[in-house]
Parts: C-alpha cells; sequence; structure tokens
C-alpha cells in the first residue's frame, strides 16, 4: 500500500484530478486516497456531510456536458488506466448539523435532555474539542439499527459504483465494532476485494486492536509522532502488527506541513519519508509533500490557488523509496521489527525480518537532519540471521561492497538500506 493524498480543495474539480494522479503514478503510489467529495453542510468542511449522494460542488465541472457521476467515473477511469486504486474516506460517525437526515430519521442521531443534536468530541493536549458543525450518529441506541445499517451499506454501493476500491473509515475507533463487521462482511461478500481502512489515530493500543478486530483491512499508525529514541512506538507496533497491517506517514491532512516543521530542511524530508515508508506495511503521503509544501492543509478554506511554488523537487527520491518498498516483501509485511543498540545514539539502526519470504533488512538513519554522524559496528553480518552477502538498496551512495569492520559517515538525515537473505528451507 503505497498511498498518494489527493486533497480535493487543493486539486480542483474531478477533470483537473488527472496531472495529480499521473504524477502519483509516476512516483510509484499504486493508491490514491481522496478526502470525502460528498456535498458539505453549510460550514463547508469537507467532513461535515449534508448529503451523501450528492457532491461538493467545488469538485464539479458546472460547464462539463457530462454529469456529476460521469465525471467522477471518467476520473475514476484514467486512475485505473494509470495502475492507480482509489479509496475515498467513509464518515459515518457523524454527519453535518444541518443534514436533512436529521429530520427525516431523528431516530439516527443521539440528543441532549434539551432535544438538540449532540456533537461529536475529542481530547487534545487534555482539552475537550467539540465538533459544532456535527452530529453524532447513535449507532447503540437508535430504534432503527436496521434502517441506518441499510443507509451505510447504500452509501458504501454509491461510492463503489462510482470506482472507489477501498475506504478510509474515519474514527473508526468510535462507531460500535459490530456495525464494522456487518458493513466490512456484507460489502465483502459482494465484492471482496474492497479494502477497508480504520483510521484509530489517538486511540489507545488496545482499542486500536479491538477496532481492526472488526475485519479491516489496514490501520493507521502513529510513527509520525516518533523521536527515534522513546519506547512507546515499538510497544504498539507490537500490540497490533498481529491483527492487522498498519500504514505509516510524514504528514497528513490533519497535521502541519513537515516541511514547516522541519524549516525546509530537505535532508529531514527526506528522512522521515524513508523511514515511514520501509518501517510498517504502507505508507501514506498528502499531495504537496513532494514539492515541500509549507501551507497546511483545511478542509474548509484550501483552494486550488493555495498550490506553491518552491524550489524544492523530490519526486525522484519518492519514487527510489517506492521502488524498493514494491520490490521487497520484508517492506509490505509488519514483519518483526528491532531496534539495535550500537554505540551514536543519534543514528537508528533498525533490523527487519520478513515472515513471509527470506529477507531481512538493515536501515542505518542519521536521526540528526542537520549534522553528520559517525556509524560503525565490528559486523554488521553479525546482526542478521542470513548467511547470505548483505546488498546495498541505498538512494544516495555509491557503496559497492560492504566492508568489516563497517565504519561511515552519514550525511545529515541520511539513511541506508541493506538486504540479505536467509537460506530457504525445503520441507519434504
Amino acid at each position: 500500500m503505497i498511498i498518494y493524498n489527493l486533497f480535493p480543495l487543493l486539486a480542483g474539480t474531478f477533470a483537473q484530478w488527472e496531472r495529480h494522479l499521473l504524477r502519483a503514478s509516476e512516483m510509484g503510489f499504486n493508491w490514491v486516497f481522496v478526502n470525502p467529495i460528498h456535498l458539505p453542510g453549510r460550514s463547508g468542511s469537507l467532513y461535515a456531510i449534508r448529503d451523501y449522494f450528492a457532491f461538493n460542488p467545488l469538485l464539479v465541472d458546472e460547464e462539463s456536458k457530462r454529469t456529476p457521476e460521469e465525471q467522477v467515473k471518467e476520473m475514476a477511469a484514467k486512475a485505473e488506466e494509470l495502475g492507480i486504486k482509489l479509496m475515498v474516506d467513509l464518515v459515518i460517525n457523524h454527519s453535518s448539523i444541518d443534514s436533512e437526515l436529521i429530520t427525516s430519521h431523528p431516530q439516527w442521531y443521539a440528543w441532549d435532555g434539551k432535544g438538540k443534536a449532540l456533537h461529536p468530541f475529542c481530547k487534545e493536549k487534555g482539552k475537550k474539542v467539540v465538533w459544532r458543525d456535527l452530529a453524532k450518529f447513535d449507532h447503540r441506541a437508535t430504534q432503527d439499527k436496521q434502517g441506518l445499517v441499510e443507509f451505510y451499506l447504500n452509501v458504501i454501493r454509491f461510492l463503489t459504483d462510482l470506482g472507489f476500491k477501498g475506504f478510509r473509515c474515519d474514527a473508526a475507533y468510535q462507531v460500535p465494532k459490530g456495525l464494522w463487521e456487518r458493513l466490512i462482511g456484507e460489502t465483502k461478500e459482494t465484492d471482496p476485494d474492497i479494502l477497508f481502512f480504520a483510521e484509530t489515530l489517538g486511540c489507545q493500543p488496545d482499542q486500536t486492536r479491538q477496532t481492526a478486530k472488526a475485519g479491516f483491512d489496514y490501520i493507521f499508525n502513529s510513527s509520525k509522532w516518533w523521536d527515534f529514541r522513546s519506547h512507546w512506538l515499538m510497544k504498539q507496533y507490537a500490540l497490533t502488527r498481529d491483527i492487522a497491517p498498519s500504514i505509516g506517514f510524514p504528514e497528513s491532512h490533519d497535521t502541519a506541513r513537515l516541511c514547516e516543521e522541519v524549516n525546509g530542511n530537505i535532508e529531514g524530508l527526506k528522512q522521515r519519508y524513508l523511514f515511514s515508508a520501509l518501517f510498517s506495511a504502507g505508507v501514506m503521503m498528502p499531495m504537496g509533500f513532494e514539492f515541500g509544501f509549507r501551507k497546511k492543509l483545511d478542509v474548509v478554506k484550501t483552494r486550488p490557488e493555495d498550490w506553491e511554488t518552491t524550489d524544492i523537487d523530490l519526486t525522484s527520491f519518492l519514487k527510489r523509496v517506492n521502488q524498493i518498498k514494491s520490490e521487497h516483501p520484508v517492506f509490505q509485511e509488519e514483519a518483526p521489527t528491532e531496534i539495535l543498540n550500537h554505540g551514536n545514539p543519534n543514528v537508528l539502526l533498525m533490523w527487519k525480518g520478513s515472515t513471509t519470504t527470506q529477507e531481512e533488512s538493515l536501515i542505518i538513519l542519521n536521526k540528526d537532519g542537520h549534522n553528520r554522524q559517525h556509524f560503525w559496528v565490528e559486523d554488521l553480518h553479525e546482526l542478521v540471521q542470513a548467511g547470505a552477502p548483505l546488498v546495498n538498496l541505498s538512494l544516495e551512495d555509491s557503496m559497492d561492497y560492504i566492508p568489516t569492520p563497517f565504519s561511515y559517515e552519514l550525511r545529515p538525515g541520511q539513511g541506508i538500506v541493506l538486504m540479505t537473505a536467509r537460506d530457504r528451507v525445503w520441507q519434504d
């Protein structure tokens, strides 16, 4: 899963998406994730959906002779020609506060004692954040569970008929596990190739495990926030890797732009993408990362005019990283992973061993995006189980062989990717 996040409000109308799809394909992305394309409520937020079966007017070419549905299908067909599968947000935790559904199906919603629809909320840094433009569906206590389930299934069918092959399930952990089991199960009965991705950011590992057990094909992990030193990421990885493979990302539409966070440090951008891509089974990157965009994506205000002109172009680097990921199964699974000790705390040494093939990998990553760091070990071969030689897959160095002892001066943020393979064990 090598995913490019095409942000609709930045990309423009459906007819304008082709150039972005082409660029994503040329960089080696095989999936494109699209945030909600539905008609929003009065707040204008992509995630405040007013009508699940109508389209955001900002995405529709009003001068086209084709209907909005035909415009989406044409875009999806172009993606398929490029070898790209499309996924879209599935937002079923809430609708917009001004959705017609509140009037036609009030029993589907949660209400307070004063007869007002409840708003969903979350906790951020100990503070309660309430989304007042949203109305929360009442999955547990509704008197019309069957009707609500049928509505969601109709939404899924509507989107799959348009050409979408996967769903990023927004705030998945806030929706009952049983509901996901039914939606995923019934969808896969008719189309087993449709994939479901659980957005579980912000919840505890045990919550993530419970959500993933509903049948999700992938979950999203929190590797973006790892400092390369603390122990929490590897603990989370160990708790969830046997349930569902995960997707990492260097930034998302919800976060600040990484280029802004690292103040334009190109080596920092390369470092975080390389780690995100090779740490977990999948990787996702929002549009604009490849050019070092700094302006945060906004689910209400972003427009095509916000496209930035920069002197950064990481497309060749990203293509090479994506190629390494696509060619080696050890980077496509939640492989057993271990952080190894050595002499320099400013260098990450990570071992990964495939359980589906004989591949093993060592990743040597300079944690410092501004300074060179020296890395030395007596014998790299003692750090892997394989007896075969280590092969350098790295992107920006010219090591023709792996010396023993191994001594290397890492450039700021530089990563070295080494690969080997265990002997195949033949069974009678």
